[in-house]
């Protein structure tokens, strides 16, 4: 009996001793998650020095809200008066889904589109953190739908006239003469900048007196800085330089030092959902292995072959896989980081990207030259000035007016998901002779002058019903459905409220507020362990476990974190902190009453238990409550606090009590005044 006792406890000591490890590497994996680029650094440089793989973690940044980040907060009312009752929602969530594409085409990092109801009144809240051209973001979301069918352009593109062509070469005569006339007063030493205000014809630099300013090769006005480059200060051009749209006149002032360029290489392997991924032949976990192959087999010397070979960008595999010369801000983040780390002569991959994985040879980096420039710009005419736009497409007269509505449908016999399209008679007609004309060719659908969908035409359609098939989810064909609702039934939107926010201010507020909570939790740290000793050392272990763990929580969720969501995070925090004291006290309770260590541990967690459960219970429900009818800042509050008091739960009950049970055989059965007092002797 003595026998199996000790093997009970031994097996008991090994459980707790597995527990605490199991901690330590939940720790190190949340930290990771948390402050991932330390550890990518790591894991790169133990794979090349061992030739050993390992995998990397996402080096994407917290979430930031607009008070933190800056930004654009705007609301929409939809007029849904001319909608039917039982399809308002689907059409307004369709126009959502519209705003987020625009959004999306604006640039805007992490947009939040959603929709939410006041009375009858449906509105779409808009926010664009980082936005600073509203007018533009407000331009292009406050416009309807437009739902288009286009055919393609048969007609041959139009050549000029004989008659168009002269007037086009005596027009850029008379604009060159011009232009040698004031080239011969500038280097004559007329006021460059007084010249640049009477005659230059581009009308941002001639107000500023022809300034351009500092450029360098990947500026707009490249072609100017090659000029720039080989000249000296104070030199103004010996010819005109003749561009697309211009001749123009270029003087030269001082150079300086730019910003660090980088020399790169890249192998591109897409894969079926890539952006921008032209005939897509893998699958994403067929992709990342060809990938990993190609990096193992990668260095200096055939990294260009490589690419030739293997790379599916078509922009730079031509050129073994060489890359234009690369600033901060040219590539997309995952690319820029991953190179930003590298050392030079170093090959890192495979970097996941959203247009696939990237194997990236780092060849060079040095700073940059920029020279600063003043310009005369006298305008040409090119053909597109005379002959227009030759659009590819071709309006059919099709459009949302004429389509009654989209649903998706599944094939009865192949069970492939497709999308159907119903229109009404005046449709119905215009589609059938569509069909008739464009029999085995495509026929483009349009949603704001994107296309969204080519389908073949392969048969006649006589009763106004079509479907689009392709290889469609269930999500991708909702979705397609729900943007050919969206031009089928215009909902329009009007713009009742507009708030910008600064991101200096929120930067700002962002610091004061990390300051405030670190400086709390120190201070929380340090009274726990000067007032419970042991214990409360191990409660302020736990504590960062808990915090590294809420952390990578909100990360892994994608939550926004906004100067209220952090206040929830540092009150939920606290509450972690009360678990722990309530516990530490039960068991204090217990020891004093008389009991031995490792029963006053366990009734104490016993009896705190239904005090933390009641309070933390009520603080969820209130979460709940706030997240269903409160705002998105008092959501975001509500969402951090009520994820924040979940992890405290698991914290105290699961981390402090493994910590408290593992150190208990030290401390010996009637305990000590490094652990909460010793056993009451009766």
């Amino acid at each position: 009996m003595k026998k199996t006792k000790q093997q009970l406890q031994t097996k008991l000591r090994s459980k707790i001793r597995w527990g605490v490890a199991a901690i330590f590497v939940l720790f190190l994996f949340c930290v990771s998650l948390v402050q991932p680029q330390k550890v990518n650094a790591l894991f790169t440089s133990f794979s090349q020095s061992t030739g050993i793989t390992l995998p990397t973690f996402d080096e994407e940044g917290f979430r930031l809200g607009l008070d933190l980040q800056g930004g654009a907060h705007l609301v929409y009312r939809a007029d849904t008066s001319g909608i039917e009752d039982h399809q308002t929602a689907a059409s307004v969530e369709g126009v959502r889904d519209v705003i987020e594409r625009r959004v999306n085409g604006i640039g805007v990092g992490e947009p939040n589109v959603q929709t939410n109801k006041v009375g009858k009144e449906h509105r779409i809240i808009v926010e664009l953190p980082g936005v600073t051209d509203v007018n533009e973001a407000i331009k292009m979301i406050g416009e309807t739908p437009i739902l288009e069918f286009k055919e393609e352009n048969n007609v041959p593109p139009r050549e000029m006239t004989a008659e168009e062509q002269a007037q086009l070469d005596e027009y850029n005569a008379e604009a060159e003469q011009r232009a040698q006339e004031i080239l011969a007063k500038a280097k004559a030493g007329e006021d460059f900048e007084a010249l640049a205000r009477e005659y230059s014809e581009e009308r941002v630099t001639a107000e500023k007196g022809g300034y351009i300013g500092y450029i360098g090769k990947n500026s707009p006005y490249f072609q100017f800085y090659y000029w720039g480059a080989s000249s000296n200060e104070g030199d103004v051009s010996e010819q005109l330089l003749d561009t697309v749209d211009a001749y123009t006149i270029l003087k030269r002032g001082s150079e300086r030092e730019g910003p660090v360029e980088i020399e790169a290489r890249h192998i591109l392997i897409c894969y079926l959902g890539a952006q921008g991924c032209e005939d897509p032949t893998m699958t994403k976990d067929e992709a990342l292995a060809k990938a990993q192959d190609l990096y193992n087999q990668a260095n200096a010397d055939n990294f260009a072959q490589l690419a030739e070979e293997n790379s599916t960008d078509p922009g730079s595999r031509d050129g073994g896989g060489k890359l234009p010369p690369i600033t901060q801000g040219m590539m997309v983040p995952a690319f820029e980081e991953a190179l930003n780390a590298a050392g030079v002569g170093e090959i890192v991959g495979p970097v996941e990207t959203e247009f696939g994985y990237h194997i990236i040879y780092k060849e060079a980096e040095a700073p940059s030259k920029e020279v600063e420039l003043w310009a005369i710009a006298i305008a040409k005419q090119s053909e597109f000035d005379i002959l227009g736009p030759q659009d590819p497409w071709m309006s059919t007269g099709l459009s949302g007016k004429q389509l009654e509505k989209s649903e998706v449908a599944t094939d009865f016999q192949t069970g492939v998901i497709q999308v159907s399209l119903k229109f009404d008679s005046e449709g119905t007609q215009l589609f059938k002779e569509i069909t008739q004309r464009n029999l085995n060719k495509p026929v483009a659908i349009f949603l704001d002058g994107e296309p969204i969908s080519i389908p073949n035409v392969n048969q006649v359609i006589h009763n106004g019903e079509a479907v689009i098939s392709g290889n469609f989810t269930l999500p991708e064909a909702r979705l397609l459905s729900q943007r050919l609702n969206a031009g089928a039934l215009p909902v329009p939107v009007e713009l009742i409220s507009q708030q910008t926010i600064g991101a200096t201010l929120g930067a700002q507020s962002l610091a004061k507020s990390l300051k405030a909570g670190i400086i709390a939790i120190i201070v929380v740290m340090i009274f726990m362990m000067l007032y419970y000793r042991l214990p409360g050392l191990l409660s302020v272990i736990a504590l960062c476990v808990y915090i590294a763990l809420t952390l990578a929580i909100f990360k892994l969720l994608g939550v926004t974190l906004t100067l209220a969501g952090i206040a929830g995070l540092i009150l939920s925090i606290g509450m972690a902190v009360d678990a722990n004291v309530l516990i530490f006290e039960r068991v204090k309770e217990e020891l004093q009453s008389g009991k031995s260590l490792k029963t006053a541990v366990s009734e104490g967690f016993i009896r705190a238990w239904s005090s933390i459960r009641d309070g933390n219970v009520s603080t969820l429900l209130t979460c709940f409550i706030l997240m269903g009818l409160g705002t998105s800042f008092v959501k975001g509050f509500a969402i951090t606090l009520g994820l924040g008091v979940l992890m405290s739960m698991f914290s105290a009950i699961t981390i402090t009590k493994t910590f408290l049970r593992f150190v208990e055989p030290w401390i010996g059965e009637k305990g000590s005044w490094l652990f909460l007092g010793a056993r009451k002797t009766q």
